[in-house]
């Protein structure tokens, strides 16, 4: 199974949101980080579309995990991103650059992945793009 987390985060760094997408079940569950659980293909992609518009990111220093069973998975990766528009109630963007762990946690099903949950430190993403500290 972790094949299929491993096509998943080679789509990511592709910025291939479509070829994210063939990696999740129909009903995948997305449990954003700071946010609400996202349900099915469609919520999954306009995410991806808002994300693109205010972030470049490229995920580095991956490290993969999968349980027995081959039902859950694990990924720790470093972020590296650039800020490039402003995202509601967060700081002003202005190309800022941040580089901050993360990790996200995987069920899969018949091949797919059918639950994503990410999780990294906001506090520490906003220190960064606001040049606090």
């Amino acid at each position: 199974m972790t094949e299929t987390v491993k096509r998943y985060f080679e789509a990511f760094n592709a910025g291939d949101v479509a070829g994210m997408l063939a990696c999740l079940s129909d009903d995948v569950a997305h449990h954003v980080n700071e946010g609400h659980i996202r349900v099915g293909k469609d919520q999954f992609a306009a995410f991806c579309a808002h994300m693109n518009r205010c972030y470049k990111e490229e995920l580095t220093d991956m490290v993969l995990f999968e349980a027995e069973s081959g039902t859950r998975a694990a990924a720790e990766y470093v972020v590296n991103g650039t800020y490039l528009e402003t995202d509601e109630g967060l700081p002003a963007a202005a190309g800022q650059i941040y580089r901050l762990p993360a990790g996200s946690f995987f069920d899969l099903s018949d091949g797919l992945i059918s639950r994503v949950t990410t999780y990294y430190n906001l506090a520490d993403w906003t220190k960064q793009v606001s040049g606090a500290g």
